[in-house]
Parts: C-alpha cells; sequence; structure tokens
C-alpha cells in the first residue's frame, strides 16, 4: 500500500508545482497584456502592435482567465474537474498561438508555447487520471 501512495503523492506535488508556475506564467502575460502600452509591449512582441488593441485585451483577459483556472477551484475545492478542463483549454491555446506565429513567419518563437503546452498536458493528464486535488 505505502508503495503506490509515495508515487500518487509525488505525482501530486509536481502538478501543484506545475500548475502554480503555468499560473504564474499566466498572470505575468495578462498584467502585461492589459497594462502596459502597446507601445512598449510591442518592442517585447511585434504581434502586439500589428493586431488590433482589443485582441491584445483579450488574450490577456483568457490568460488571466486560463491562471484563475488552474489556481482557483483546488484552493477553494469547488469543481476541481475545472483544472483538467482548463488545462486543455491552455493547450488548444497554444497550440493557436504556435499557428499564429508560424502563419507569420516566426516559427522560431514558438517555443514557449510547446513547453507551455505540454507542462499542461502534463496538468490535464494528472488531474484527470493520476492524481485528485486531495490525496487519498
Amino acid at each position: 500500500m505505502t508503495h503506490q501512495q509515495k508515487p500518487s503523492r509525488i505525482i501530486h506535488i509536481g502538478l501543484w508545482v506545475v500548475q502554480v508556475l503555468l499560473a504564474i506564467n499566466l498572470v505575468w502575460a495578462a498584467m502585461v497584456k492589459l497594462f502596459q502600452p502597446i507601445e512598449q509591449l510591442s518592442a517585447m512582441w511585434p504581434w502586439t502592435g500589428q493586431v488590433s488593441v482589443a485582441l491584445v485585451k483579450f488574450t490577456g483577459l483568457v490568460d488571466l482567465m486560463g491562471a484563475v483556472g488552474l489556481i482557483l477551484p483546488a484552493l477553494l475545492r469547488v469543481k476541481p474537474t475545472l483544472i483538467p478542463i482548463t488545462a486543455l483549454f491552455m493547450i488548444v491555446l497554444m497550440v493557436c498561438a504556435s499557428i499564429f506565429h508560424i502563419a507569420r513567419g516566426e516559427a522560431s518563437l514558438i517555443g514557449v508555447n510547446v513547453v507551455v503546452a505540454v507542462l499542461a498536458a502534463f496538468v490535464a493528464w494528472g488531474r484527470f487520471m493520476k492524481a485528485p486535488i486531495v490525496p487519498k
């Protein structure tokens, strides 16, 4: 029995670490997109100066909702099934972001999107299959 509980606990802790790291990344991206002037933002991410401000702000809101969806259900212990669903939506978001960058000839920029998608896949897999929010 004890031997089976250790991997589950390790996976559970690993999932929490990844969820927090993803949430921090998403909150940072959201705050930058929502509050930094487009002129400054476009120096860091050129695409933001070439699309509508509304699209940039919308992506900031999506990032913020992703961060909330990865953490808040577990902290409040309300609808924890939203966590793997959020992780699946993050994968979709990263695929869309990758396609956007490839279409613009910026394929070299999708590394971050790929890493985030892989981490989100780990969270989706772990929270659906392996480690409930509250370990037994």
